[in-house]
C-alpha cells in the first residue's frame, strides 16, 4: 500500500482523522507540522512570527520533502499546497485526500488563527484563506471528500471505502 496523504484547511481534522485512520489500517502515522517543529526546535507560530510567512512555507516544504515512508498516513499542514515542490513530492508517494469541511465549520473549530501556526497575512480572514486555498486543495487531490456534518470516524469510513479496506 502506498501512503495516504491528508490535505485541507487548518481545523478540518487532518491530524485527528490521520491518527484514527492509521490505527484502523494498522499502518504508520506522520504529522508534517510536528516534523517542522522538531527540525526547527520552535513552534509553528514562532517561525511565522519571527521569520515571516514565506520562510515558514519554505521550511514546511523542506520538511515535507524530507518525508520518506511507505504504508503511512501523512497529515499535512494546511498551507502545504502553497508550495508545488512539496505537493509534487507527496503525490509521488501516495494518494491525496482533500478533507473538504465547510468554511462555517472551520470557523467554529478555529478559535484564534493568530496563535495556531496558520500561514496567513495580517488581516487575512478564515474566509480569505479558504477562498485562496480551496482551488489548490482540489488541484492536488486525488479524492475530494465532502465532510459536511461528518465526524472523524465517518471520515475514516469514507477513506476506507475508497481504498477498499
Amino acid at each position: 500500500m502506498s501512503n495516504i496523504i491528508l490535505i485541507g484547511m487548518p481545523g478540518c481534522g487532518k491530524s485527528t482523522v490521520g491518527v484514527i485512520l492509521a490505527k484502523t489500517l494498522g499502518i504508520g502515522f506522520v504529522d508534517t507540522d510536528l516534523i517542522i517543529q522538531q527540525r526547527e526546535k520552535r513552534l509553528l507560530q514562532e517561525i511565522i512570527n519571527n521569520d515571516g510567512i514565506d520562510a515558514f512555507l519554505d521550511c514546511e516544504a523542506e520538511a515535507v520533502k524530507s518525508v520518506s515512508c511507505d504504508n503511512t498516513v501523512i497529515a499535512t499542514g494546511g498551507s502545504v499546497i502553497l508550495r508545488d515542490d512539496a505537493m509534487t513530492h507527496l503525490k509521488k508517494t501516495g494518494k491525496v485526500f482533500y478533507l473538504n469541511v465547510p468554511v462555517a465549520e472551520i470557523k467554529n473549530r478555529l478559535n484564534n488563527i493568530k496563535t495556531r501556526g496558520i500561514a496567513a497575512t495580517a488581516g487575512e480572514s478564515i474566509d480569505d484563506i479558504f477562498n485562496e486555498r480551496s482551488p489548490l486543495y482540489e488541484k492536488y487531490a486525488d479524492f475530494v471528500l465532502d465532510l459536511t456534518d461528518c465526524c472523524a470516524e465517518q471520515t475514516v469510513e469514507k477513506i476506507c471505502e475508497i481504498i477498499k479496506f
